[in-house]
């Protein structure tokens, strides 16, 4: 059963990303100023929203291992467990939003990049949490799992930031479409394909992320497991 309910999963997830695609290329307007390159607003801020969400699992995640280190070893487990895959699910998700970013000013603005509020706090972000994975992967010893939880905790602090930057500071990059005062919101021929494609990535984002944390959990089995065997040996 549990299986079958996998497979349906992925085959949801699958055909919800197909017509999330068909909305967002064939079915929704082009936008008045920008034509079709506008579309890209249906990858990038979905991207953005997934990863934020799954650094806040990757905090969570850091926070509990922490709190129940000492007392509850199986649960710091499960805690880092689910902390290491939002942090790297999460990392992926922002690289697509740093490249799809840029793509879209290059044609908007005639430029790559400028090192505005926004731009910056996602790098700095982006550049934490990849420094969390090299430190997960390269760093050996057991303070290794509390010295990320550490700098995951760090991280998300950034989140933030990061959603505020363009509130708070004159910025290059475009004002909030959503909840950014009068003037801003969608229009609502675009509405459902931008919906479409908020609900498509976050279903897939949460399959790679049951995945990943699945993936973690046998990983700390076997390593438990040679652990043991080491310690009888």
């Amino acid at each position: 059963m549990k299986k079958l309910a996998i497979i349906v999963y992925v085959l949801m997830t699958v055909a919800l990303l197909g017509w999330a695609y068909y909305q967002a290329i064939y079915v929704a307007p082009n936008d008045a100023a920008q034509g079709e390159m506008f579309r890209i607003i249906y990858y990038h801020v979905p991207s953005a929203s997934v990863a934020f969400l799954f650094f806040g699992i990757s905090l969570v995640g850091s926070i509990g291992f922490l709190a129940s280190r000492r007392d509850h070893a199986e649960r710091a487990q499960m805690f880092d467990a689910w902390a290491l895959a939002g942090a790297e699910v999460g990392v992926v998700f922002c690289s697509v939003v740093l490249v799809t970013g840029p793509l879209w000013g290059r044609r908007a603005w005639g430029m790559w990049w400028t090192w505005d509020a926004r731009l910056t706090t996602t790098l700095v972000l982006w550049l934490i949490y990849v420094s969390y994975l090299l430190l997960r992967r390269f760093a050996a010893g057991p303070q290794v799992q509390t010295l990320a939880a550490v700098l995951g905790i760090f991280g998300a602090l950034d989140v933030p930031i990061v959603y505020m930057s363009n509130r708070w500071w004159r910025t290059q990059h475009p004002a909030p479409v959503f909840g950014g005062g009068e003037g801003s919101g969608m229009d609502p021929a675009m509405l459902p394909a931008f919906l479409w494609n908020m609900l498509a990535w976050f279903a897939w984002g949460a399959l790679i992320l049951a995945l990943r944390y699945r993936v973690e959990r046998e990983h700390q089995k076997i390593a438990a497991e040679e652990a043991e065997r080491a310690l009888q040996s």
